[in-house]
């Protein structure tokens, strides 16, 4: 075992990992706060530049896991003349939601192309509060949704009207299925869809339509194209893709089908837009059987294959990593060291139990990502509907 595996493994790499994200995310949360009630009254459009740089300063400490800590390979399957449209336009995904890491490996995408800065998501109203994340979520714009149909109804419009006015190119993430995938769920959809004499889906929970259908009105003219973003990974893989393993440094692939639809191929009228995301859902569970039974997403869905492209890493979260490690530790380390030649148990208490929070804490935002973690919505058939 090399040196560098050692340090992979090592609790003292991970706390200064913990320190590092959580007070530089203190930090950059204090600094939104200010410009929101500072700048943002008097002008939206820079306090709204600025945020995209923070917010990238933030999800880069992230995205710097998967991308150099444990080298995450990432198989592409993209038409080549649609990454620039990518890179440029306001988008909307379409992802399913059945992994741990699905998130980040969407991040990914993002940040190879250059729009990780203006990531916008549907996610659960109680996510606002959790500090460093679910603020800086709360500051970008973010959908928080109540489960409410009437209050998330009024959301989706008024957040989605300012979203599409953005200046730079935003990419607005919808799980349609609205929780994360587990045997449970699977089966409770599969009964609430035979009910509802909708397709039974095998690999997918049945999509729910209403916040795609209520999105769409305001997207129009505004966002020209929606992205569906199908992510697999081989299950008899050793190396499970969970947020703890690239903690650890371990490699995993992850596959990626991602291909352009224009908007305007969905039906304005409600039932249509409603009949045609079941209809694609159909399409993504053809190629989640298909890359299950073959490891290849096009061999057996009927879906037309397209190529394997590469988009290379960019040395941005190493160097934002970097700098934030050096910003943060540095002084840390400075009065640590005071405090031990010091000899005084008192200040040697608290800064050991200082870290020791910050573990706590630091395992804690690591549980909300453990699947056995995800909300029981989706469990019973009054949820599904």
């Amino acid at each position: 075992m090399g040196l560098l595996s050692v340090l992979k493994q090592s609790n003292v790499i991970y706390v200064i990992f913990g320190i590092t994200f959580l007070t530089s995310g203190l930090i950059i949360n204090f600094f939104q706060c200010l410009l929101y009630f500072g700048l943002r009254p008097f002008s939206i459009y820079l306090y709204r530049k600025i945020n995209c740089y923070l917010c990238y300063s933030l999800y880069c400490q992230l995205v710097f896991v998967p991308e150099w800590w444990s080298e995450l390979d990432i198989v592409l399957y993209m038409n080549k003349d649609d990454v620039e449209k990518f890179r440029k336009n306001h988008k909307y995904i379409l992802m399913n939601h059945r992994y741990e890491i699905d998130w980040l490996c969407g991040w990914i995408i993002c940040e190879r192309t250059g729009v990780l800065g203006n990531c916008k998501a549907y996610v659960k109203k109680s996510l606002q509060y959790v500090p460093i994340l679910g603020w800086a979520w709360r500051f970008a714009g973010y959908i928080f949704m109540e489960r409410n149909w009437e209050k998330d109804k009024e959301v989706i419009t008024s957040q989605i009207k300012e979203l599409v006015n953005y200046p730079d190119s935003i990419s607005l993430l919808l799980c349609a299925e609205g929780t994360r995938f587990t045997t449970e769920k699977l089966e409770a959809s599969q009964k609430f869809a035979q009910k509802a004499n909708l397709p039974i889906l095998n690999y997918h929970l049945t999509p729910r339509t209403k916040g795609f259908v209520a999105s769409l009105p305001h997207m129009r003219g505004k966002i020209s194209d929606i992205y569906d973003m199908q992510l697999q990974f081989k299950s008899d893989d050793p190396v499970k893709p969970t947020l703890t393993n690239l903690l650890q440094g371990k490699r995993i692939t992850a596959y990626i089908c991602l291909f352009r639809i224009p908007l305007e191929e969905v039906p304005e009228d409600e039932k249509g837009a409603e009949e045609w995301l079941h209809k694609h859902y159909e399409k993504k569970d053809r190629m989640a059987e298909s890359f299950e039974q073959t490891g290849d997403f096009f061999e057996l869905s009927g879906v037309p294959k397209l190529e394997k492209i590469t988009l290379k890493r960019r040395y941005n979260s190493l160097v934002n990593i970097i700098f934030w490690a050096v910003v943060v530790n540095a002084p840390i380390l400075y009065y640590l060291i005071i405090i031990l030649l010091s000899g005084s148990i008192i200040y040697f208490s608290i800064g050991a139990s200082s870290i020791f929070l910050i573990c706590l804490l630091l395992q804690r935002m690591i549980g909300m990502s453990k699947i056995s973690k995800s909300s029981s919505y989706g469990t019973d058939d009054k949820k599904l509907k």
